[in-house]
Parts: structure tokens; sequence; C-alpha cells
């Protein structure tokens, strides 16, 4: 774990914490310390997330606060074991922490949520924040917590849309999916209405952890799918390099919902740029140090979706990529 050191307090730093007692809140938290800190709580694991922790610190370095210089973070890694977030997240609020950023799904933020109520929250979750019950609305948040939102189940029925166009309709198509991500139930049924309004045969394979990924590919093979459909979820995103290994061991072409597995020479994704969202908490992240309400900063959501298509992959899979999707792709990696 990580942990940068906190300055002593200036005699001056005193005088303007003395001075900014009576502001609002949260107008005093940068104020009242020489080196505000900001804890970074995630259900994932650090070497897998660096790409998004590099974006955060850039989103955060936009609003002028740079890590070492005039900001510290201090991190809380699950390793993609929830049980451990609570105690995370409470170690976090005995270190006094000025902000906390939770990632790694809703699970993150609400163990953030119910270790403070008065420390703010930025979040990235995937999925509705407002019926995980973390915020009121959209608009107008209220409490401690506000952040940014992108709905993966929506995009779930997307990329069942995209492989049904890669395969045979006479083929079954499967989708891989964490049994232990709390929204696994709504997750699956979103893929199997879509499976169900294109008629088509659709197969679950739940993998709760890395030992399960190998039987679930073998049972591609055994079943003779046609392609895989990965869905989002922290565990997985943190195991892309595993996954698009197997994928390209077992030729079966994959479709994913982050363009990084696609970077790995995963065959196709489709959603946004996971990178920009962290930017955006970085953002919120240093307007609320510099004195901003988490409830009076709306809930942000990614307006870009992008389709990314790997033709090498494509062409060591044996696979002729549809000309309609190839128009449509916004990157082909040739």
């Amino acid at each position: 774990m990580i942990r940068a050191r906190r300055l002593t307090l200036r005699r001056r730093d005193v005088i303007a914490a003395v001075m900014g007692a009576a502001a609002p809140w949260p107008v005093g938290a940068y104020a009242q310390k020489a080196t505000p800190v900001v804890g970074f709580l995630s259900s994932a694991s650090p070497d897998k997330y660096a790409p998004f922790v590099t974006a955060f610190r850039e989103g955060l370095a936009a609003t002028g606060f740079i890590e070492g210089e005039n900001v510290a973070l201090e991190y809380g890694w699950a390793d993609n074991h929830y049980d451990r977030l609570p105690g995370l997240a409470t170690d976090l609020v005995n270190r006094k922490v000025d902000v906390i950023v939770s990632s790694g799904g809703a699970i993150s933020a609400a163990a953030a949520k119910a270790a403070t109520s008065t420390i703010p929250i930025v979040f990235s979750v995937g999925d509705d924040p407002v019926s995980a019950g973390l915020v009121a609305s959209f608009s107008r948040p209220g409490g401690n917590l506000t952040g940014v939102s992108f709905f993966v189940i929506e995009l779930g029925a997307k990329l069942f849309d995209l492989a049904s166009e890669l395969v045979p309709a006479a083929v079954p198509i499967a989708a891989l999916v964490n049994p232990n991500r709390p929204t696994y139930s709504t997750a699956r049924k979103a893929i199997e209405d879509a499976a169900r309004a294109k008629t088509r045969a659709l197969i679950i394979l739940d993998a709760a952890n890395e030992k399960e990924f190998e039987p679930a590919f073998a049972a591609l093979t055994q079943m003779q799918v046609g392609a895989l459909v990965v869905t989002s979820d922290p565990l997985l995103l943190d195991r892309r390099e595993r996954l698009v290994a197997l994928a390209a061991q077992h030729a079966t072409p994959a479709i994913y919902a982050w363009r990084s597995y696609v970077a790995l020479g995963g065959l196709m994704s489709y959603g946004i740029d996971l990178r920009d969202v962290y930017r955006m908490v970085g953002g919120y992240a240093g307007k609320i140090l510099r004195g901003r309400r988490p409830a009076d900063l709306p809930i942000e959501r990614p307006t870009k979706f992008e389709l990314v298509i790997n033709l090498k992959t494509a062409n060591a899979l044996g696979l002729t990529i549809p000309q309609l999707l190839l128009q449509r792709a916004d990157e082909v990696i040739e």
C-alpha cells in the first residue's frame, strides 16, 4: 500500500484553520491543512488499475492539485476481496483524509458511505447510483457523495447485439459474469432479455475468481459456442490479460466492454474509455478540495462510446468482420 506523508502545519496554517472554522463545510477542508489528503478506495488491485490511477491524477492536476506538491494520496486496495472494503474505508476515515475517491463498483462507494457521513466521497460506478442508494438524484445528489456513473448494465445488451452480428444465428453465444457482483441478477437479466429479443441461444458462464476462468473457457469449446461476451466487472477488468490470453488459446471471438482488452489483443470492445471517467473523478475531487459541496455537484455521465475492432486478432481467429461493423468502428487496429 502506498502512503504519502503529511506535512507539519506551519503557524500561518494554524491561523488559517482557526479563521476558517466558521466557514460552511467543506470550504475549510483545503485551507485547514498544509497538504490535503485524498483517500483512494478500490475493490481492485493496484497493478492492474495503474492506468486509471494515472488518469485520476491527471484530472486532479487539472484543478491545480499535484501529488507530492500540494496534495497527498492514501490508498486502500481490496484486491477483489469485497469483504475487505469496510475495513479499508474505516482506515481511510481514521486517517482523517479530506476526500475519499471510491472505484471498482458501487460496492466500494457503499463501503465508503457506511464509514462516514461527513467526509466528501467521489465515486465511479457502473451501476445506477440512485437505485443503489448512494445518492438522492442525479441532479441533486444530496449528502456527502457525488461522482461519475456509466450504466454498464445497459452495455451488456449492446455487447450481445455485437456478438450476434459476428456469428451465425444457429450458433449459441455465451456471457461471462461474476456471480459475486452485487448487480449480478440485473446484469444477467439484461443479457437474457437481449438474447430473447433476438431469439438467440445464450449460455451464462459464472466466474467468481480467476481459478474459474479456465473451466469456463473449456465449457465454451464443449458447447461449441460461437462468441463470448465478457461483461463489465472490476474482477474481470482486473484480470483482463488472462481473459484475453484464454480467448486466444481457445480461439474464441470475445467482445468486451473496455478498450483496454483490445489493446492487449482482444477482438472487439464497445464502451467508454475508463481513463476519461477517472479524469472526471479527479476533477470532482479537486473541486471539492477547493470548497465545492458534493451535494451541489450533479452526477456526471460519459457521453462518448467507442467501437474498437482488432483486425489482427480477427485474422488470427480466421474470422471475417462484417463490413457494416467495420464501417461503424471508431477505431480499427490493423
